[in-house]
């Protein structure tokens, strides 16, 4: 039995909450929103996970040096965009070798960097991991077969962390390449807004698989540029992550790349999905890096062109299918 705490109230951080609390574990759900605390501890119940049933044995706080004391393990699950600020908030509570997980996925736009660095940036005396992988939230909140990775550059901590997890409908694999996990779970929401684009266009499902095949290709030559490992990218959470991510109506990047492709501007599509899309946040970062690596990734420029320079998704995909003639394995 470990003592853990979960930084965040959203739908991610509470699935996890009850996966670790099932599992036996001492769990605290620590958030920066009385609100959020008060629903969850009032009503056993959380609006995103419908049918989820909060169980009385969790813990709450608003406390983050109640938070992090004399816990065996930290998760971060608040949204990619207040990873930073809540790190800066529990850097004087945490201990040397803290063990702290990030299941967040995005890359800071002023920064470039991927969650874990923005956490050891703020955190340097914690020990860094990274949990990803094909897991909606919704569904590991009904304990329905999931499969993800864990990564840390240590493989004993990795496995130490993805012990407490593992159970018989939560497969958890281990890794070292943290830096391909991270990467092919935050490029993997901008290649989902543009399957979401194809949908809301009409387009069948061969458009949504060369988005998906494509979309690889794009992820694959920009993470083994920057250190991933190849394989990384034809695992769970690179090929594994994206089919679920443009496959799914779960999916809030999918959501609103629809609402995008039928016409609303990218602010009235995330107003209408009502839960941060995490591809929107991404999408210039990735950008970024392409530019960085000089490294071709033509549907996320398209994206990018969509989101911030009013580009029509009809002229966007219209310009990807009507791209130079290219060889299909060529780097």
């Amino acid at each position: 039995m470990a003592n853990i705490t979960v930084l965040g109230g959203g739908t991610w951080g509470v699935a996890l909450a009850l996966l670790l609390d099932s599992n036996g574990h001492n769990v605290t759900v620590w958030s920066a929103l009385e609100k959020e605390i008060n629903d969850l501890k009032d009503n056993h119940a959380h609006k995103g996970l419908p049918g989820a049933v909060i169980p009385d044995s969790l813990s709450y706080t608003l406390d983050p040096e109640t938070a992090a004391t004399d816990k065996d393990l930290i998760i971060m699950a608040v949204a990619s965009s207040f990873t930073r600020r809540t790190a800066k908030v529990f850097a004087p509570f945490i201990k040397d070798g803290q063990k702290i997980v990030t299941v967040a996925k995005g890359i800071e736009e002023e920064t470039l960097m991927t969650q874990t660095q923005i956490v050891e940036s703020e955190i340097p005396n914690a020990i860094l991991a990274v949990l990803s992988g094909p897991s909606h939230a919704e569904e590991v909140s009904k304990m329905l077969p999931t499969t993800v990775v864990v990564g840390c550059e240590d493989l004993n901590n990795a496995e130490c962390i993805a012990d407490m997890f593992m159970r018989d409908v939560f497969r958890v694999y281990t890794s070292t390449d943290v830096l391909g996990i991270e990467l092919g779970g935050s490029i993997k929401n901008v290649i989902a807004l543009a399957a979401g684009i194809s949908d809301g266009l009409g387009y069948g499902d061969n458009a949504k698989a060369a988005i998906i095949t494509r979309g690889i290709a794009e992820m694959s030559r920009l993470g083994t540029a920057m250190g991933g490992k190849e394989a990384t990218f034809a695992g769970l959470t690179g090929i594994g992550d994206l089919i679920v991510t443009c496959d799914s109506m779960h999916s809030r990047n999918r959501r609103a790349g629809i609402l995008i492709g039928q016409g609303k501007s990218m602010q009235e599509a995330m107003d209408e999905v009502q839960q941060i899309v995490e591809g929107v946040y991404s999408a210039k970062a990735a950008k970024a890096l392409a530019d960085k690596y000089d490294i071709s990734m033509p549907i996320v420029e398209q994206v990018n062109l969509v989101l911030f320079e009013n580009k029509s998704a009809l002229q966007a995909f219209n310009d990807l299918m009507g791209r130079e003639r290219k060889n299909e394995i060529a780097k």
